[in-house]
């Protein structure tokens, strides 16, 4: 049999999360990889596989975080060429936040070997659940907070914005202490352009532990500087009112009789 890639997702919650499917690849694969954010699914996994190995690393205090992650797919993909079932197990969605899975499999492909994704709950997933938040509704747009900054992202402020990892913003490197938001000002004054300081944002943690809840903090958004953020703190910046109805397309599509304007 030539060698064969599975990356799968551990979810947020430890253990709790992990599907039927995805412990059944783990238990039958010939050699498994992880890189996992919690104690207790570590646990759980080197018991069903002790020769489980960690990508932790791979990472270089100080280092670009980039450089790690390419250094994790070229550990998972070498030993697709002694015709081994490799699995790579990383915390959360696999391919959501998760870089170099998403390289693994590309690596994988372009030298011949079938490679799968799975999918696993996400931080997003939970997000939804615990705010009580449905993306329909008003619409919902996703950065990562740098990026959003570094391209100047242009996003309605009449949806639901949700920015990732802010407690990192500006920061590429991997610090194994934790960082230092120094960067944190810019964002907050790109913020301010289009909402105003009172508006009311929450920040967001899941919990990783089903006995504990999640974070759920809402401050306003001027408050922020002074908020205690954490590499897996999400920020959620509810709509500022609602969009305007573009009433000549709602009478082109003849839905007049559920819009009518407001006299």
């Amino acid at each position: 049999m030539p060698g064969k890639l599975s990356v799968l997702g551990s979810g947020i919650a430890a253990v709790a999360h992990i599907t039927i499917q995805a412990q059944g690849i783990i238990e039958a694969a010939d050699k498994v990889f992880f890189l996992l954010a919690d104690p207790i699914t570590k646990q759980w996994l080197l018991e069903l596989r002790p020769d489980a190995l960690s990508l932790h690393d791979c990472y270089v205090d100080g280092e670009a975080r980039h450089s790690s992650y390419i250094k994790m797919a070229e550990t998972i993909v070498t030993p697709l060429s002694e015709n081994l079932w490799v699995c790579a197990i990383f915390y959360g969605h696999p391919g959501v936040f998760v870089l170099p899975s998403h390289l693994a499999v590309e690596m994988a492909k372009k030298s011949g070997f079938y490679a799968e994704m799975l999918p696993g709950l996400s931080a997003e997933d939970c997000l939804f659940a615990d705010l009580g938040i449905d993306p329909a509704t008003h619409g919902c747009q996703s950065y990562e907070s740098t990026d959003f900054l570094l391209y100047d992202r242009i996003f309605d402020r009449h949806s639901s914005l949700v920015l990732w990892q802010v407690g990192v913003v500006g920061d590429l490197t991997f610090k194994k202490d934790g960082y230092n938001n120094e960067h944190l000002k810019i964002l907050l004054d790109k913020l301010l352009e289009f909402y105003p300081p009172d508006h009311e944002v929450i920040l967001y943690e899941a919990s990783q532990y089903i006995i504990c809840h999640p974070r759920i903090e809402r401050i306003h958004l001027g408050e922020i500087l002074s908020a205690k953020l954490s590499a897996i703190t999400t920020l959620f910046v509810p709509p500022a009112g609602r969009s305007p109805l573009n009433f000549g397309v709602v009478q082109q599509l003849g839905l007049m009789e559920y819009f009518q304007p407001i006299s």
